[in-house]
C-alpha cells in the first residue's frame, strides 16, 4: 500500500541524487552491471541505508530509510525470490525520491 506524506527533506539533490552543477547522478536502468541503480546511489552517495531480513513477526523484508524517513518497507512474497524483492524495493525507493510516494507493506 503506497501513502504519500511530506518528507522532512525535499528534491533529489538533498539526498544526493544530484552533483553539485546539478546533473543527475542516477545510473542508467539500462546498466547491466548495476542491477539495482537507486538503491545502490542511495546507499553509496545519497546517505541511505537499506536492511533485508526478519523483522519481528515477518520472516523477510525490506527497508529503505534515510536518516529522517522510511522510504520504503517490504514484505517478501510467497513466491518471491530475494532478487525480485530487491528489484521492488529499487523501484519503491524511486517512486519514494522522484514523487514523494512513500510504500509500507509492513505497518498496513
Amino acid at each position: 500500500m503506497a501513502r504519500r506524506r511530506t518528507p522532512r527533506r525535499s528534491g533529489p539533490a538533498r539526498r544526493g541524487l544530484t552533483s553539485q552543477t546539478g546533473e543527475s547522478r542516477m545510473p542508467s536502468a539500462a546498466d547491466p552491471t548495476c542491477p539495482f541503480p537507486n538503491l545502490e546511489e542511495f546507499v553509496l552517495h545519497g546517505g541511505g541505508q537499506i536492511s533485508v531480513g526478519e523483522i519481528g513477526p515477518i520472516q523477510c523484508a525490506a527497508v529503505a530509510s534515510d536518516d529522517h524517513n522510511m522510504l520504503a518497507a517490504l514484505q517478501r512474497r510467497k513466491t518471491e525470490t530475494l532478487m525480485q524483492l530487491l528489484q521492488r524495493l529499487d523501484a519503491a525507493l524511486l517512486r519514494a525520491l522522484e514523487y514523494d510516494e512513500f510504500t509500507d507493506e509492513i505497518n498496513g
